[in-house]
C-alpha cells in the first residue's frame, strides 16, 4: 500500500468520527455535539484530508502546471498544488479552532489544562512527523548535525511560546476575539523589526498600524467574552510569532542547513519536536500537579481525547501546508492568504460555537483586518504612485 493511502487512512480515520461518534460537552450551560455543529464538519473517509494533501503534492510541487487540450486558456496553467495548499491550508485551521476550543472547553476553559492540552497538540503532531521518516516510502530524513539542531532552538522556543499562549488565549476568551487580536501580529513584528533587528519599516506601514490596533480596541468594546487573560496571552503569542519569523529567516541563511534539511516538511517537523519538549517542563511547573485529574479526564471524556487527538493533527497539518504555501508564494500574497484565512476562521467559528458577532464587533474586525492587509500592500501601493 502506497504511503499516501496510509497517512489517507490514518487521518480520515479520526475525522470521520465526526460523523459517527457523539462528542458531547456541557459548556455555558449547554449541550454541544461536534456531530451537530454543521453539516460540513464531518468529511467522510473517503475525502481528501491534510495529511493526504501534504503527502500528495509535497514530493510532486515541481508539478506546478496542468494542460488539458480543450480547456480554456485561463485553465491552462492552473497551479494545482498550490491551489491544493491553500485549500487545506484554511480547511485545517478552521477545523483546528474548532477541535481545539471543544477540548479546552470540556476540560476546563483557562482553570482547567490549557498547559497540558497545547504541549501535547505537539506532542501528537510530532509523532505524525516520526511517522513519516519511518514510513516506507516516507520522507528522507535529515542530516543535520548539533551544532544545526542549536541553532534552531530559539525558533523552536518561539513556535512553543506562540502556540501555548494562542491556546491559552483561546480557553480564556471566545475564538473570534483571540483571532482578531492575533491579526494585529504585524504591529508587534514591525517594532521588533525595527528597533530589535534594524530592518527599517516604511512610514507607510507604521501609518496603518493605527488602524489595526483602532480595529482590535473597537472590537473589544463589545467582546462578550472578553476577558484580559486572554487579550494579554493573545499578544503574548503575537510576540513569539513576531521573533519566530525573524530567527527562521536568519535561521535558513545558514550555510549549507538547507541541503542538509532536506525539505520544508523536515524544518518544520525538527522545530516542532524541539518546541514540544521545550512544552514539557512548561505544563509540568503549570499544571503537573494536576496531572492524575487530566488522565483520568482524558480516559473518561470522549470530548477531550477525541479532540485533543483531532486537534493535533488539524494544528501539524495546516501549519505544514502554510510553510509550503509560503515557499511558493511571495510575502504579499501570503499576508493577502493569510488576511482572508483570518476572516474566514472568525465567522465560520462564530457560527459554529454559537460566539457572539456584534455589529461593532464585526466593525472593529473588518478594521483590524482591514488594516493588516492595507499593512500588507502599502508599500508596493505607494511604490507603483511614484
Amino acid at each position: 500500500m502506497k504511503l499516501s493511502s496510509v497517512v489517507l487512512l490514518l487521518c480520515a480515520a479520526p475525522t470521520a468520527a465526526f460523523g459517527f461518534s457523539p462528542v458531547a460537552s456541557r459548556a455555558h450551560g449547554q449541550i454541544t455535539d461536534a456531530r451537530a455543529l454543521s453539516p460540513a464538519f464531518a468529511p467522510k473517509a473517503g475525502s481528501n484530508s491534510i495529511a493526504t494533501a501534504l503527502q500528495a503534492t509535497e514530493e510532486g510541487a515541481g508539478v506546478a502546471t496542468v494542460q488539458r487540450g480543450g480547456v480554456g486558456s485561463a485553465f491552462k496553467n492552473l497551479d494545482v498544488p498550490l491551489i491544493m495548499y491553500f485549500f487545506f491550508w484554511y480547511l485545517g485551521n478552521y477545523y483546528y479552532n474548532i477541535t481545539n476550543k471543544l477540548a479546552l472547553r470540556a476540560a476546563g476553559g483557562k482553570t482547567g489544562f490549557p498547559m497540558t492540552i497545547s504541549s501535547l497538540q505537539m506532542g501528537v503532531g510530532c509523532i505524525y512527523g516520526l511517522f513519516m521518516w519511518v514510513a516506507p516510502d516516507g520522507r528522507k530524513r535529515p542530516e543535520i548535525n548539533m551544532d544545526d539542531i542549536v541553532k534552531m532552538l530559539p525558533v523552536a522556543f518561539c513556535a512553543m511560546g506562540s502556540h501555548c499562549a494562542s491556546v491559552f488565549a483561546l480557553s480564556a476568551g471566545a475564538v473570534s476575539f483571540a483571532q482578531i487580536v492575533k491579526s494585529a501580529e504585524p504591529a508587534f513584528a514591525a517594532v521588533l523589526a525595527q528597533f530589535v533587528y534594524g530592518k527599517k519599516i516604511s512610514k507607510a506601514k507604521w501609518m496603518c498600524l493605527p488602524i489595526v490596533i483602532g480595529g482590535v480596541i473597537l472590537a473589544s468594546v463589545k467582546e462578550l467574552d472578553f476577558a484580559w487573560s486572554a487579550l494579554i496571552a493573545a499578544c503574548i503569542g503575537n510576540m513569539f510569532a513576531a521573533i519566530k519569523g525573524n530567527e527562521n529567516k536568519k535561521l535558513m541563511d545558514t550555510a549549507g542547513l538547507r541541503d542538509r534539511m532536506g525539505n520544508i516538511g523536515n524544518q518544520f517537523a525538527i522545530t516542532s519536536m524541539l518546541a514540544f519538549l521545550m512544552s514539557v517542563p512548561l505544563f509540568v511547573i503549570k499544571e503537573g500537579s494536576k496531572w492524575g485529574q487530566f488522565v483520568n479526564l482524558y480516559k473518561t471524556n470522549p470530548v477531550v481525547s477525541f479532540n485533543l487527538i483531532a486537534s493535533g493533527l488539524y494544528w501539524y497539518g495546516y501549519n505544514e501546508l502554510a510553510t509550503m504555501t509560503i515557499k511558493k508564494t511571495g510575502a504579499v500574497t501570503q499576508s493577502v492568504a493569510n488576511t482572508a484565512k483570518r476572516v474566514i476562521v472568525i465567522v465560520g467559528v462564530a457560527l459554529v460555537l454559537g460566539e457572539s458577532l456584534d455589529p461593532i464587533k464585526l466593525l472593529g474586525c473588518s478594521i483590524g483586518i482591514g488594516g493588516v492587509l492595507l499593512y500588507s500592500v502599502i508599500d508596493k501601493i505607494v511604490g507603483n504612485t511614484k
